[in-house]
C-alpha cells in the first residue's frame, strides 16, 4: 500500500513521503491564495478552492480564513457554509451532506497520533474519517474528532468537543458532547 492509501485505510503512514508532502503545499497554495483574496474576487476565490476538493458544489459558501491539510479528501454537499476560521485536517475522508452549517471557529480533525510514544517518535500518523450527514448545524467553536459521525437533523452546540458518534435528530453539547434532548424532524 502506498502512504495515501494507508492514510486513507487509517493505518499507520508516514506524512512526509513525498506524494504527500506535494498534495500538502498544493492545497496550502490554493488556501493562502484564498484567504488573502480581497472580497471584491470572492467568487473567483472561491471557485478555485473548490476546485481542491474532491466534491464541492457552486451552492458552498466558506467565509475566510480557511485551512485544511489535502483537500482532495473533503465532499461537500449543496448549500454547506462554513463560517469564518474554519479548519478541516482532512487526513482521512470528510463528507459532509447537503444544508450543514457551522459556526465560527468550527474545526474538524480527522488527523490522529499514536498514544504510544515509541510509534509517536517514529513519526508515523493515521487519519480517520469524518461524516456529518445532512441538515446539521454546529454551533462555533466547536471541535470533531477523528472517526466521528453526526446523524442528519442534529445540533452541536457551541464550544462543544465531539469525542464519538452523534444520533440523528438531537440536541448535543459539551466537553465531551452528549446527547440533551431530541429535536423537532429528527
Amino acid at each position: 500500500m502506498t502512504e495515501r492509501e494507508k492514510m486513507l485505510a487509517g493505518e499507520n503512514y508516514d506524512p512526509f513521503e513525498q506524494e504527500l508532502v506535494d498534495l500538502r503545499l498544493a492545497a496550502a497554495e490554493a488556501v493562502y491564495a484564498f484567504n488573502q483574496a480581497p472580497p471584491s474576487q470572492y467568487s473567483d476565490a472561491i471557485a478555485k478552492l473548490r476546485q481542491l476538493f474532491h466534491k464541492a458544489p457552486d451552492s458552498c459558501m466558506i467565509m475566510a480564513p480557511f485551512h485544511c491539510d489535502y483537500g482532495c479528501f473533503i465532499e461537500l454537499g449543496d448549500r454547506f457554509f462554513a463560517n469564518y476560521g474554519c479548519v478541516i485536517l482532512d487526513c482521512g475522508w470528510v463528507r459532509i451532506g447537503n444544508r450543514v452549517m457551522f459556526g465560527p471557529g468550527v474545526h474538524l480533525y480527522g488527523a490522529t497520533h499514536p498514544i504510544d510514544p515509541e510509534e509517536r517518535l517514529a513519526g508515523v500518523e493515521s487519519g480517520r474519517s469524518i461524516t456529518i450527514e445532512d441538515n446539521v448545524w454546529v454551533g462555533g467553536r466547536t471541535v470533531i474528532n477523528p472517526g466521528v459521525t453526526i446523524g442528519k437533523n442534529s445540533v452541536i452546540g457551541s464550544g462543544s468537543v465531539v469525542t464519538r458518534d452523534i444520533p440523528p435528530g438531537v440536541l448535543a453539547a459539551g466537553v465531551p458532547a452528549r446527547v440533551i434532548r431530541a429535536v423537532t424532524g429528527g
